[in-house]
Order: structure tokens, then sequence, then C-alpha cells
């Protein structure tokens, strides 16, 4: 509502519905809904956005929920540190190995778990992983070979997106991104999550004119949302910031176990909340998981109790990207 339609309304409340309508319109100004908050101006790229309304998902559920496994190549020296006190070793055997047992070990115990329990998986994987790491890629694919692919730039270190230089700079990364995860899997992926969640206005228009149609670089949402483009459209996905295991094990010291009681707590408020009141729209939650946090034997523990938990919640539906698009309508 513009300013001046605003002032216009509150005049005329007295004189037409009286003051308690008077106060209510003011309140409902001052106190918009979380989508009607949303129904704007992206703050970021300032683009237009505007909230995807879903009554509810398949089998009247009303909180979709989509495991997101990270599957990325850093580089020797590289990557995400478990021991910042050990990382100006040289060689840092510690922090290595910690990397190094995630994609060994990590990647493949996390396919087999989601396999075991029949849980849809979502992939989100750098371009230059196949080819550097092919049998762990082709293990794990083995147990994984119909969860969608999300691309994830080119690597997690050296290779990311050149920010700062111009769309067509961003357009040929993207362009490569895709032809090299094409080339390697033999699919093209129609999403995207920008490595290290790092991107632009320009990486979103850049997204959409090389024909990527969702992307999780949204973190601000409990609903799906869309991006106008010039170039055209991209539907954000719920990638809640507190939910991504990395951050809260490295940045926030948490044990798998206490990420396991976080990803409960957070998902079935959410379902709490849709019980409470059935009119709610539906909510959905991509959840950013990485091998080194839950590819360990405590950590697939930990992944474990909470799939099983969530699959016995009637009003979670757990699934992957690529569906929750066509569920929306947006596929």
């Amino acid at each position: 509502m513009r300013r001046r339609d605003f002032i216009r309304l509150l005049g005329a409340a007295p004189r037409k519905v009286g003051v308690v309508a008077g106060m209510a319109l003011l309140l409902a100004v001052h106190l918009p809904s979380a989508t009607s908050a949303q129904d704007g101006t992206d703050r970021v790229t300032g683009f237009a956005r505007e909230p995807v309304h879903v009554a509810a998902w398949p089998a009247g559920k009303k909180v979709a929920v989509s495991f997101a496994l990270f599957v990325e190549e850093f580089g020797f020296g590289q990557g995400p540190v478990f021991r910042p006190d050990l990382a100006t070793r040289n060689p840092d055997l510690v922090n290595e190995a910690f990397r190094q047992y995630a994609i060994d070990w990590g990647i493949a115990r996390v396919g087999r778990l989601f396999r075991e329990l029949d849980v849809p998986l979502s992939v989100v994987l750098n371009a230059e992983f196949p080819g550097n790491y092919p049998s762990v890629w082709k293990e794990f694919r083995a147990a994984q070979p119909n969860a969608p692919i999300v691309a994830h730039g080119m690597n997690n270190t050296s290779h990311m997106l050149p920010l700062g230089r111009g769309l067509a700079e961003e357009r040929a990364y993207i362009r490569r991104t895709l032809d090299l995860i094409g080339s390697a899997t033999g699919v093209k992926p129609s999403g995207w999550s920008s490595p290290s969640v790092y991107s632009d206005g320009d990486t979103m228009q850049a997204m959409a004119a090389e024909g990527i149609t969702y992307s999780l670089d949204q973190m601000d949402s409990d609903i799906i949302s869309r991006l106008k483009t010039p170039d055209g459209s991209l539907v954000l996905l719920p990638y809640p910031v507190v939910t991504v295991d990395m951050g809260q094990q490295l940045a926030r010291m948490k044990t798998p176990t206490e990420i396991e009681t976080l990803w409960l707590d957070y998902v079935l408020e959410l379902a709490r909340e849709a019980r409470a009141d059935p009119a709610r729209e539906a909510t959905t939650v991509v959840i950013g998981i990485h091998p080194f946090v839950v590819g360990t034997p405590d950590g697939a523990a930990a992944l474990r109790r909470v799939l099983l938990r969530l699959k016995t919640d009637d009003a979670v539906w757990l699934t992957d990207t690529d569906a929750i698009l066509k569920a929306a309508s947006l596929k």
C-alpha cells in the first residue's frame, strides 16, 4: 500500500467504518503477514519478488522437507577446517583428513542411508567433483540414481563465481558449470546453489538467462517465492541459515546430536503451526547436509533418527527439490 493511499483510507475510516475499523487498518499496515512482507522488491538484487502460495502438499501434507547433500571439491590444503588451531601447519594433516574422510567415506554412507530408509535426497554438486573423484561419484550415484542434481559452481574454493565482473562473465561461468555437470553425469541441472551461498544480483539474472529455473540461495523465508529478473523468473526455495549442518558444527561447535534436536524442533514446530491453523499455507524447508558432518558414523546415526521421526509425522512431506517444484505447479 502506498503511503498516500494509507493516509486517505485512515481519513475515511472514522466517517465510513468507525474508529475500530480504522485501528484495525493501522495494525494491518504495521503488522503485515510473512507472505506479504516478501511481496515487493528483493533487497539484495533489487528485482521484483512475490510469494508462491501453496495450500497443501501431496496427500494434504503441510511441510515439505528436502534434505540436500552437498558434494563438493575443495583441493588439497583448502576447504572447511575442523581444528582452526592446526590450520597453519604445512601439511595440515588433521584438517586434510577431516575433509578427505568426508569424500572417501561420508558421501557414500549418506547415499546408502537415504536409500535404506527410502527417503528422497537432492544432490548439490560441484561440477569438478565427478571428474576428480570418479569412483566416489560412481558409488554414490549407484545408491542415488534418481536424485535431482542442483548445480553448485565449479568448486568451492579456487573456482567460484566471478562476482563483481559483470553479467556476461557470470553467465559464462554458469554455462561452463552446467556443461561440465551435463557431460560428467548425463544430467543438465535446472537448479542452482551458489558456492558458499555467495551470489549477487548479476548471479540471479545470469541463472535465469542460462535456463536455471530455481535457486537455493534464498535463506529468509518459510515459503517459496518467485524472483523476476530481466531475463526471466527464478523460483527461490527456502534454504534456512540455521538448518545448515556445516555452520552449526564448524561455527557454533554443535555435535550431530545437537543438530538432530535442532532439525526436529525446526520442522516439527512448522508442523505444529500448521495443525493449529489448518488454513495456514504450506511451508517448505531445504536442509543442507554435508558429508563431514552427517557422513561420519555418529553423524549418520543422528540423521537416521531425524528421518525416522519425520517419516511418522502426518504433516511432513519428505521429498526432493524437483518434486517440490512439480507439486507447486512450477515445473
